[in-house]
């Protein structure tokens, strides 16, 4: 007699695909902590006109073409600073760019808080990330190799001698990875799934929830169960077994934790009641074409980075320079970070958002400000860095 599956009894993992819809291998490593992943497939059902003879619908054609779609919700979790962390694919399939890996740097000459000079040549780009003491900023420019200037200074003050912790910074880039999605369950004799060329449509950062949470969501290829796999299917010629179980700490960062910097020159508010942001990527998939039931890939349009913030009115100079943006169309730069120790940081970098005018919320007790539909931008694949550390 069949049991009832516990919806907690499955495990995910996602791999960056080498070509689009061939099914990337899963691997250890490739595992994430998820609220939920879901994923469906439809068929696509054309109206039949033709004359039957009767009022009953005949049904469709099997071979209909296939819409896919998936949604996965996640949050910030720790990592060991080796590697990139395991959901780090998945803003990079968001995102395009090829993760950059910041190795340990020692500071030879501080000039303030916000500029520095190693010894030895830095191998820093204008948006690379740093970390020193539980914070994370991001280069703003290398005037030669051994020199570089921050976004915002460091609340700790770094000293001569002062080792910058390892980052991997996650950048913009015009072409689109795509990804295979795993879902495995317990028992084995469950039907797991593989979402094949999964790309990232939708990808959201909430901050100052229960926890820093994450939303990815976009087409796919095709959605694959391991009871009626194929040889052939997502290019594989057995389904894949699920990794072996490696350590694995699933630990969620409060969501209360971190700090946030924004302005034309930035400053750090703690006024912050919310905030989030949004890349959207309007993909368009090339699954109209002849001779295939399946997308064939996947075409990334105009990027669009927006961010809504709400904060705690004061009458400082700070907030009312927000507003004073806001009213004149002046961009202001924004910085969010997630957490506030090494191993468990996440930052967003927004060099050049242009804030909307502030709408008041005073149904609570103190006067709040919502700057909604704020629009980064930026030259050319330049309006969102996000960083790891």
């Amino acid at each position: 007699m069949g049991e009832y599956i516990l919806s907690n009894a499955n495990r995910f993992y996602v791999a960056l695909e080498s070509a689009y819809g061939q099914a990337a291998m899963p691997s250890a490593a490739g595992r994430i902590t998820a609220l939920r992943v879901d994923a469906q497939q439809m068929l696509e059902a054309r109206k039949r006109i033709d004359k039957t003879g009767s009022r009953t619908y005949l049904g469709a054609s099997r071979n209909a073409r296939r819409r896919t779609a998936f949604d996965i919700h996640s949050y910030l979790t720790a990592w060991n600073n080796f590697g990139s962390p395991s959901y780090g694919v998945l803003f990079q399939a968001a995102l395009g760019g090829t993760p950059e890996l910041c190795q340990p740097l020692t500071i030879g000459a501080v000039q303030n808080q916000a500029a520095f000079q190693t010894p030895v040549a830095h191998g820093l780009t204008s948006g690379s990330a740093v970390s020193y003491a539980g914070e994370i900023r991001f280069v703003t420019s290398t005037p030669d190799s051994i020199n570089f200037a921050l976004n915002a200074p460091f609340s700790n003050a770094v000293t001569i001698g002062g080792t910058l912790a390892p980052t991997i910074t996650y950048r913009t880039s015009t072409v689109l990875p795509s990804l295979s999605v795993y879902d495995y369950w317990d028992p084995t004799a469950v039907a797991s799934r593989i979402l094949t060329g999964a790309a990232v449509d939708t990808c959201e950062i909430v901050v100052n929830g229960d926890y820093h949470e994450f939303m990815f969501s976009g087409p796919g290829a095709d959605l694959i169960s391991s009871n009626t796999f194929v040889a052939g299917d997502g290019g594989l010629s057995s389904y894949p077994l699920e990794p072996a179980l490696d350590s694995f700490d699933a630990s969620p960062i409060p969501g209360y934790l971190g700090q946030v910097w924004l302005g034309a020159t930035p400053s750090q508010f703690f006024t912050l009641a919310s905030a989030s942001v949004e890349v959207k990527n309007n993909i368009a998939l090339r699954s109209e074409e002849f001779g295939s039931s399946v997308p064939r890939a996947i075409c990334a349009g105009l990027r669009q980075v927006t961010s809504k913030i709400r904060l705690f009115a004061q009458n400082d100079a700070q907030t009312a320079a927000l507003y004073y943006a806001a009213k004149q169309r002046v961009p202001v730069s924004a910085l969010l970070q997630l957490g506030q120790q090494q191993g468990q940081l996440m930052a967003i970098y927004l060099p050049q958002v242009m804030p909307a005018i502030p709408v008041y919320e005073d149904s609570q007790t103190q006067l709040q400000w919502q700057f909604q539909n704020n629009v980064s931008q930026g030259i050319a694949d330049d309006e969102i860095y996000i960083a790891f550390a």
